[in-house]
């Protein structure tokens, strides 16, 4: 490689060990070694069963690719790019989407996936830099059954995270989602398979995307079944919400997965899957961490209201009072949403399923009086309702609790 008609050094780590070039799609084996995905699969292909560097024998020719290196080595050429070449024109763009269709239609070989890698990529930061580019993009003819294209395709874990982003940053502007869900279904192969292995392998920017994408193409009945009835995507997104590392720990991450979740769960057996898999637990843990933001508390409560609805779901939330008094501690301080939705799930586990658990956990958590502060606001009529009944339920079981209420409010008057 020239720069300013000089040689530049690559770095001695960039060099597959192999070929000595730089590596195109780095992989890494067993032993820790990494090579370019092409050279080490010809040397695995012609017989061999050892680590070309070390010579140590190979309990597993598995490989897995090295994001981080990759990385590296794109952010090195880019480098040798000059500045005023890095923004792409609208015919750049378009230019940039032929060669992704032309890629993943011909032979998938090493080059062809690292061609149409790069072209993702470049896609990528363009969405990125503007609205205006998104929307180019999701008003260009055709973009989505190629991208769909590429999904469908064998290709590399990385391409498939890449397509993934580029449908994310552009179905916001997208117009027709049942358009996209009907090449879905049609798909000559299974899209949801290759939403699973991003979700399973990928990076957290490409999972993000995942979860956007699912949410927006579950646009009926069926496409939420289909998305949620997928092995592994339903554990996918409680992985979202409760990451294994510090790393998966985003805003982002969390509310694109209570978002999807939302929506995919409408139908009951799905509630009940998510039940299952320890929804009720993870979403109280939400609601008790610090400096949760106001939208992300919402839909926590959301999800919580949408699972109290099933009697697994209600059994769930008694089961654990903590998140009980989490939800009473959040009424009247987020928001008016909020506060309705922990209105529904304290009447759903206290009034219409009468569990004592929850009611004692209601009473030592203040809630009584937030109840009673919540009938003298300017909620809705189905509120107020709600809360009247909840007071009924607690004077009936006590005949002290509302007592010291008398000196402290007694201009309320709920009865």
């Amino acid at each position: 490689m020239v720069k300013n008609d000089l040689y530049v050094t690559v770095p001695s780590f960039f060099k597959c060990p192999i070929s000595l070039d730089v590596m195109k799609s780095p992989v890494s084996l067993c032993t820790g070694v990494t090579y370019d995905r092409s050279s080490i699969q010809q040397w695995l292909d012609s017989g061999n069963n050892t680590c070309p560097a070390t010579m140590q024998p190979l309990p597993s020719k598995d490989f897995v690719p090295n994001h981080n290196l990759h990385r590296l080595i794109q952010i090195w050429v880019d480098s040798l790019t000059p500045s005023s070449s890095s923004a792409l024109s609208h015919d750049q763009a378009r230019h940039l989407i032929k060669n992704i269709h032309h890629h993943h239609q011909v032979d998938d070989d090493q080059e062809t996936t690292g061609n149409c890698s790069g072209s993702l990529s470049k896609i990528i930061d363009f969405a990125r830099e503007s609205d205006d580019n998104r929307k180019f993009l999701a008003e260009t003819d055709g973009i989505v059954p190629i991208i769909l294209g590429v999904l469908g395709n064998e290709a590399d874990t990385e391409t498939l995270g890449q397509a993934v982003q580029v449908l994310g940053l552009i179905l916001v502007d997208y117009r027709d989602k049942e358009q996209l869900m009907r090449y879905i279904l049609k798909g000559d192969r299974d899209f949801m398979s290759s939403i699973l292995l991003v979700l399973q392998k990928e990076s957290l920017d490409s999972r993000v995307a995942c979860a956007r994408v699912l949410e927006a193409i579950a646009v009926d009945p069926e496409s939420k079944l289909l998305i949620a009835e997928k092995d592994g995507v339903l554990p996918e997104m409680m992985r979202l919400l409760s990451p294994i590392t510090e790393e998966d720990s985003t805003a982002a991450a969390i509310d694109a997965g209570l978002s999807c979740l939302i929506v995919i769960s409408t139908p009951r057996r799905i509630r009940l899957q998510i039940v299952r898999l320890g929804a009720v637990q993870v979403l109280g843990k939400l609601l008790q961490r610090p400096n949760c933001g106001a939208s992300i508390i919402e839909k926590v409560l959301k999800l919580l209201e949408m699972v109290s609805t099933c009697t697994e779901g209600r059994t769930a939330i008694c089961d654990d009072t903590s998140c009980v008094v989490a939800i009473v501690q959040k009424m009247l301080k987020v928001s008016k949403e909020a506060t309705e939705h922990a209105i529904v799930i304290l009447w759903s586990v206290c009034h219409l399923f009468r569990d004592q658990n929850a009611q004692e956990a209601v009473t030592k958590a203040n809630g009584l009086t937030k109840i009673l502060l919540l009938m003298q606001s300017n909620c809705s009529p189905s509120v107020r309702q709600m809360s009247g009944d909840l007071l009924k339920i607690f004077r009936v079981n006590s005949k002290s609790c509302l007592s010291g209420y008398d000196t402290k409010t007694t201009h309320i008057m709920p009865f």
